[in-house]
């Protein structure tokens, strides 16, 4: 696009058409604003993956769903190590991650906001005490 009236401009030029005009006004922010944010779905199946998740993280515009359920059944270590890679690309690039119920992670880039619903605190079970104890 933008280099499509570069190239007409000094076509223009070259072949003595030249309009009158001194400078080109070339508009950057239109390209700016057909940037779309993807949703992508990834299976973490092996921890080699993560540079596959990584790859679309860092280019900004990706929110990854992660389904870690293979992983984590197959290699719990591998798993952790995978999390701590992931989330510390999250934090370089002032994102955010989040665990959706066991099998699910979910990162997404600095200017979309994960929202972190405290969970309620579970009641712990009383033992049963009588009072003839």
């Amino acid at each position: 696009m933008v280099f499509d009236a570069i190239k007409r401009a000094l076509s223009r030029s070259v072949g003595g058409e030249n309009s009158g005009e001194d400078y080109l006004e070339i508009d950057l922010g239109k390209e700016e604003a057909q940037q779309k944010v993807f949703v992508k779905l990834f299976a973490l199946k092996d921890y080699e993956e993560v540079n596959n998740i990584l790859n679309f993280l860092r280019e900004g515009y990706t929110i990854a769903v992660i389904d870690i359920k293979t992983l984590r059944q197959r290699d719990p270590i591998e798993l952790k190590r995978a999390i701590s890679k992931i989330k510390k690309t999250s934090d370089a690039m002032e994102g955010n991650i989040a665990g959706f119920g066991e099998n699910v992670v979910i990162v997404a880039p600095s200017f979309a906001k994960i929202h972190k619903e405290a969970m309620p605190a579970k009641e712990e079970k009383k033992e049963f005490t009588s009072r003839w104890d």
